[in-house]
């Protein structure tokens, strides 16, 4: 270290008299020492203050400029050196050296400032105001035919600093998205693909840009998805593919990419890497397998992309997707239930794939995690279970498959996500299906789960799918016994609860239900009926002015049935409900303006 300490001296000496040949040889030196320990050296010569002569130094016509550069460089590998060097001044000259047309000069210079970026905000702001970025952004653009090695080097050393500068920041991508760097680093991809390194700086590049929602656009305008399918295609190991997922992942959340994809032959890549993988027992098979598989799954959520792929119900991927459902690989039946339900997104498909006997599958995977428990198998299959039940032709054929009988076994599951699931495929397999309304509505377990559901404060979606059952339970019954297993399980007071929610449908669902009960069973509901508050909650809604037309309508149906009920009646009389009615009468709406009329004559005649 005392030659460094000399050789610094000098420097500071030699810097002052332009004394080229002593400065080279100082500069050598310093290099030396910074290979030899690049932390102890940085330290020296930042605490000699010679950071501040480097500015001096950096002279574009200097034979020394490239080694100041690269000793900048290096110094900057360092994080604590970092600040020191935009304190120093050096941001500004560097910059304008890389408007030279000396390769070295413009290699060093774009390694000093991507260093001095790297998880350095100051170094950032530093190069941005002095507009580093444009000119890097340029010379990439002017370079990106050459496939010379040295010319790779440089823009691979280009690439990183643009990477080092935007890394994290969503300002500083966005400036660079607007420069329009993606379309050119796509075509860097294509043009320099047997090039290790510059590849790899691009995936990275690619891997930061990609999470920002606005680089979407520019880069489905491009050709990305044959490029980097085609770099796919070429890879052997592991860590490659993994960053080449790493890219595709966020890329694929985009509709128009994930057709373009779909296109470029993204699904077969995927096909095979599950195929190579499903028996691996090493960390990167596992992993592997959960990225293709994960990824297959997010191809379909787009409408066309899934529509390609499902042909009808004959498409060979469709056929393999379908394939992994009994599958003994967990994340193989998790992906195969996933792409079931997104499949499922419209009447024909599901159609199809009930008739087809898919149902039975996913009862046969349900039916094995039962006992092993995997939560999100069970998730997946309800999931996918749920949508095949939305077509009404689809409902009796699944129930007579059993659908209703299995789902029932997941009735004591504690996981909120299968609650939520198992409610709304039993809701939709008894809409409209009076037979299984009335079997499922009688059965005692299930309503005292569903009561005990509806008091699940801290799940929100479980607590309105477990209301909204309760009710469908009732309407789609039509049943004194559905009735009657409802009060008889408290689930009265939560459905006049029900009638008081913020959304519109499940108000009127309550309202409906509470209406047949107070039609069916009056007598044996009266007293949750009182104690829940039914008649203020109606008057409530009745005077409040935003509540829709089918609201009212069966607010007013359901008072003229509780008519009947002696404490109901007292309480509606207390209340002038007369006074309301009489306004609604003038109602725009035809049938609400009628049903006020026979309201009135009906509180009337009771009063």
């Amino acid at each position: 270290m005392d030659n460094l300490s000399d050789a610094l001296e000098k420097l500071k000496i030699a810097s002052t008299d332009s004394a080229t040949d002593s400065v080279e040889s100082c500069l050598d030196c310093l290099l030396k020492a910074l290979a030899n320990n690049s932390t102890e050296a940085s330290m020296k010569i930042h605490e000699m203050g010679v950071l501040p002569l480097f500015p001096t130094l950096l002279h574009p016509q200097s034979s020394c400029t490239p080694k100041v550069a690269n000793i900048i460089a290096e110094v900057a590998k360092n994080e604590f050196m970092r600040s020191p060097c935009v304190e120093a001044g050096l941001i500004p000259p560097l910059v304008q050296l890389l408007n030279s047309t000396d390769q070295e000069v413009l290699l060093q210079t774009g390694r000093a400032l991507g260093n001095i970026c790297y998880d350095s905000h100051e170094g950032r702001s530093a190069v941005d105001l002095a507009g580093g970025a444009q000119i890097v952004a340029g010379h990439i653009k002017s370079l990106s035919q050459n496939t010379e090695p040295a010319n790779e080097k440089l823009l691979t050393v280009f690439c990183g600093m643009l990477m080092n500068y935007s890394n994290d920041n969503d300002s500083l991508q966005a400036q660079l998205i607007s420069m329009g760097v993606i379309p050119t680093l796509v075509r860097l991809l294509g043009i320099h693909s047997h090039n290790t390194a510059l590849t790899e700086m691009c995936l990275i590049a690619f891997g930061n840009l990609a999470e920002l929602e606005s680089s979407k656009e520019q880069f489905a305008s491009t050709n990305i998805a044959e490029e980097l399918v085609h770099l796919f295609q070429k890879q052997m190991e592991h860590e490659k593919k993994e960053m080449i997922f790493e890219v595709l992942a966020p890329l694929a959340e985009n509709d128009v990419i994930k057709l373009q994809l779909v296109e470029a032959g993204l699904v077969e890549c995927l096909l095979e890497v599950v195929a190579q993988t499903v028996d691996g027992e090493r960390e990167e098979d596992i992993a592997q397998l959960k990225t293709a598989s994960d990824l297959m799954v997010l191809l379909l959520l787009g409408d066309e992309s899934m529509q390609k792929l499902f042909e009808g119900g004959k498409g060979s991927v469709f056929q393999r997707v379908l394939s992994w459902v009994p599958s003994h690989n967990h994340q193989l039946q998790l992906a195969g239930a996933l792409a079931i339900a997104n499949f499922a997104r419209n009447d024909g498909n599901c159609i199809h794939m009930v008739d087809t006997g898919i149902v039975q599958k996913l009862l046969e995977l349900l039916d094995r995690h039962v006992e092993e428990g995997n939560v999100t198998v069970q998730h997946a299959a309800l999931s996918a279970l749920r949508n095949l039940a939305i077509p009404v032709v689809n409902k009796s054929k699944m129930l007579s498959a059993g659908v209703a009988d299995v789902v029932l076994k997941f009735l004591q599951s504690e996981m909120p996500p299968v609650q939520f699931k198992l409610l709304g495929t039993l809701r939709m397999l008894i809409d409209t299906q009076a037979e299984a309304a009335d079997h499922l509505g009688t059965n005692g377990k299930l309503v005292e789960r569903l009561v005990e559901w509806c008091e699940a404060k801290d799940h929100a979606g479980v607590m309105g799918e477990s209301n909204r059952l309760l009710s469908a339970l009732i309407r789609h019954s039509k049943s004194k016994e559905v009735v009657r297993t409802v009060i008889q399980g408290g689930g009265v007071k939560h459905l006049v609860t029900m009638a008081t929610s913020e959304h519109m449908i499940m108000q009127n669902e309550a309202l409906v239900a509470l209406g047949l009960i107070a039609a069916l069973d009056l007598v044996a509901a009266e007293k949750d009926l009182v104690g829940a508050g039914l008649v203020s909650v109606l008057h409530k809604l009745l005077s409040d002015e935003r509540s829709a037309p089918e609201i009212k309508y069966n607010s007013m149906i359901l008072i003229c049935a509780v008519m009947g009920s002696e404490p109901l009646h007292k309480e509606v009389q207390s209340l002038a409900f007369i006074n309301i009615v009489s306004k609604l009468r003038a109602h725009e709406n035809k049938t609400v303006s009628h049903q006020a009329s026979l309201t009135e004559q009906r509180l009337t005649a009771q009063s």
